[in-house]
């Protein structure tokens, strides 16, 4: 037994990040564990960057695509596109080394970078849950309702309030002046945590579940809706049918978007709440996990796309067969069937 304890402590001793007084701790991997860790992440990441530019590509080459949905599409996988390139990276160099080496400036504009990017994800698929109501209830009114026009309104409102929100929090002292009796002790030299503390963990409980209560209950009524006009379809022309049905189909895949969204992030949400009230126990490993799982959802809504847009699948061929550079291809329709 004390053999195994030495050959743990051999595989992973203690150091620390920085040879002064202060530092925190670091965990060394063996060389082997620390390749496998980097390997991985660059396959996420670029997963993620080259899945979510194929959606905005698409969505901005193809000329059928520029509806009102597909540009609130676009739009949150170019924040899923952007959070892949500017801020996992580094996640994954802080994760795998246990310490951040890249100075208070940079800490500062990563951990900026990596809300903003979240909050506009959730943003975004709650206005698209707004719009998916709108399409099966009110189908009548929603040509005329929900235009490109209100589309970019709302993702304005998608940009500007996380990123407003957020600087107000990162880039102002509000939060070591007037809450000090909330904040967590001084970190360690070596750390990046500059919102992990018990405010911020109260403060994020509603920001993120008052969007997903409002998600949700929107679907519950879309998929009511959808059932009783599923029972009414017989009686409407082919045009109609068909149109109630793409909408429908719509409303499904972005019900699962949103519930694969709120599985990746419902561990790491509730554990910074959790960890608030407990004096921050959560082991750095369980950490990461929780983090790189709500990562992970960056990369699954083009993969959602893949098994249920016919649309996504003919542009993806297009794109990978070289005929994007027909001058007659930004006008195919890819709802033919």
């Amino acid at each position: 037994m004390s053999a195994l304890l030495n050959q743990g402590a051999e595989e992973y001793p203690l150091a620390f990040c920085y040879q002064v007084n202060g530092s925190c701790p670091r965990t060394v991997h063996s060389l082997g564990i620390q390749v496998t860790i980097y390997l991985v992440c660059a396959v996420g990441i670029i997963i993620i960057v080259l899945g979510n530019l194929f959606v905005v590509f698409s969505v901005s080459y193809f000329r059928g695509l520029h509806t009102p949905t597909n540009f609130l599409l676009l739009s949150l996988a170019l924040a899923d596109m952007l959070l892949g390139l500017l801020v996992l990276p580094l996640s994954t160099v802080r994760s795998v080394e246990s310490c951040w080496f890249f100075g208070d400036f940079l800490c500062r504009l990563h951990t900026y970078l990596d809300t903003l990017f979240c909050l506009i994800s959730i943003f975004h698929l709650c206005f698209i849950s707004i719009d998916r109501h709108c399409a099966i209830c009110e189908p009548l009114l929603y040509p005329s309702k929900f235009t490109v026009k209100v589309a970019f309104r709302f993702i304005l409102a998608g940009w500007g309030m996380p990123a407003g929100y957020t600087a107000f929090f990162i880039y102002t002292d509000v939060i070591e002046r007037g809450l000090s009796q909330w904040l967590e002790e001084m970190p360690c030299v070596g750390s990046c945590q500059l919102l992990f503390n018990k405010f911020w963990g109260w403060i994020n409980f509603p920001v993120f579940f008052f969007p997903c209560f409002i998600m949700i209950g929107l679907y519950v009524k879309i998929f009511m809706v959808a059932s009783r006009q599923a029972q009414q379809i017989n009686s409407l022309s082919k045009n109609l049918a068909g149109t109630a049905k793409r909408e429908r189909k719509a409303a499904k895949t972005l019900g699962i978007a949103v519930g694969i969204y709120l599985l990746c992030w419902l561990p790491f949400t509730i554990d910074t709440l959790v960890d608030s009230l407990l004096n921050f126990v959560t082991p750095p490993l369980v950490f990461d996990i929780f983090i790189w799982f709500a990562y992970f959802n960056s990369a699954c809504n083009p993969i959602i796309y893949v098994f249920s847009y016919r649309w996504f699948r003919k542009a993806l061929k297009l794109i990978l067969s070289r005929e994007i550079f027909s001058p007659r291809t930004p006008t195919i329709d890819l709802y033919q069937e």
